[in-house]
């Protein structure tokens, strides 16, 4: 095995401080987790304030920091403090749990969670060991209760105790899920993989939108790993198309490739819905025609090369991007122009002016208007 050293990013500086689990080399706080630590520990200094999980984990890991969480007496209080000090936005995350977050203008967010007890109680009760590890604002001291820190090094996924997913299953795609993001190859150990078989059932007991959530950060790699482990096929999703995966840039591609159908079951934007229906209902284009092209592109723009990725049919990318790049700007004729009152007609025949434009049998306004005078009141319905 690799030791840590080897696998870590070379720091300027490092320090070694004590914790629960003995002394690991922790990187000086720099960049993002710098200005925000620093406030932090300048508002809060004094009171029994701690930085606590993933941002911790992920200043170790030497990744970017984008969430903050912050474990102290008043959430409230701190947050609306917080807030006025950084110019961010404060608003209640749980009324339920006394949650609040901080929205800040670059797109991260401070949380501020209640700490009705010692940190470790409150550690006790997250998923991940390398969640479950603190460090006191405006101090150094680092609280590591479940040997998180010798997990980050030996590269260990290991559950802070066997009910996690029972608590909330939401955790069971959150594993894999970290076993995906993580740099240097985490793997969940075998103890904790065997919770996962034990609790796959429940992984669809979460709400839709805590799901989506975690499916929306997964890889290719990422969903054959939820199927490995039985927790792909509960929520609708099947590897029959994941060759095509990873093939096209947006966001939702890839779910569309492993839910298909069942993805318009989950509480997606209306926006994500038109581009799951637009490679769905695709057809792939008969040949490179200009014809074939202009009508496979009605279809489906403004995403044809995601549905082209989707249907396997890239050899064709390069003939949709030489009809958008040759496309007029405008219209050669309009609804106006015709001596037809408005109506579906009239939208068809502008198409079928269109569609003979792009391939190129009419070319002026003129013939246009000859071609609607000929086909007004015959115009062909089947696109």
């Amino acid at each position: 095995m690799r030791s840590w050293r080897k696998i870590m990013p070379a720091w300027p500086e490092r320090s070694t401080t004590k914790s629960c689990a003995g002394s690991i080399p922790i990187p000086h706080a720099r960049g993002g987790w710098s200005s925000i630590r620093e406030l932090v520990e300048e508002l809060f200094a004094g009171e029994e304030a701690w930085i606590v999980g993933g941002a911790v984990r992920d200043r170790v890991l030497d990744r970017p920091i984008v969430d903050v969480d912050v474990a102290l007496a008043e959430p409230e209080r701190a947050a609306r403090r917080y807030a006025r000090t950084s110019g961010g936005a404060p608003f209640p995350l749980s009324e339920r749990h006394g949650a609040w977050r901080v929205s800040l203008a670059d797109g991260r967010t401070v949380d501020f969670t209640p700490l009705p007890g010692p940190i470790e109680d409150d550690l006790a009760t997250r998923d991940f060991t390398i969640n479950a590890i603190a460090e006191r604002a405006g101090g150094d001291e680092k609280v590591d209760p479940f040997g998180g820190y010798a997990d980050l090094e030996a590269r260990r996924l290991r559950v802070v105790e066997e009910s996690v997913f029972r608590n909330d299953p939401l955790r069971l795609l959150r594993g894999p899920r970290l076993e995906d993001e993580l740099p240097f190859g985490f793997r969940l150990v075998a103890e904790t993989e065997a919770l996962v078989r034990r609790d796959c059932e429940l992984v669809t007991t979460p709400s839709k939108e805590r799901i989506l959530g975690e499916l929306r950060r997964l890889s290719a790699g990422g969903f054959t790993r939820l199927d490995e482990l039985g927790l792909l096929e509960p929520l609708g999703g099947s590897l029959a198309g994941i060759e095509r995966a990873g093939a096209a840039a947006h966001p939702d591609y890839d779910l569309v490739v492993v839910f298909g159908e069942n993805l318009l079951k989950l509480p997606i934007s209306n926006e994500t819905r038109r581009f799951a229906r637009s490679l769905l209902r695709a057809e792939r284009p008969a040949d490179d025609s200009l014809r074939a092209i202009h009508r496979f592109r009605r279809e489906t723009e403004p995403w044809a090369l995601e549905a082209l990725a989707f249907l396997g049919a890239r050899e064709l990318e390069d003939a949709v991007v030489r009809a958008r790049e040759s496309e007029p700007k405008q219209p050669l004729l309009r609804g106006g122009e015709l001596d037809l009152p408005p109506g579906p007609e009239v939208g068809r025949l502008l198409e079928q002016i269109a569609e003979e434009r792009a391939a190129g049998t009419i070319t002026t306004k003129e013939e246009a208007l000859e071609y609607a005078r000929r086909n007004a009141g015959s115009v062909r319905s089947d696109g």
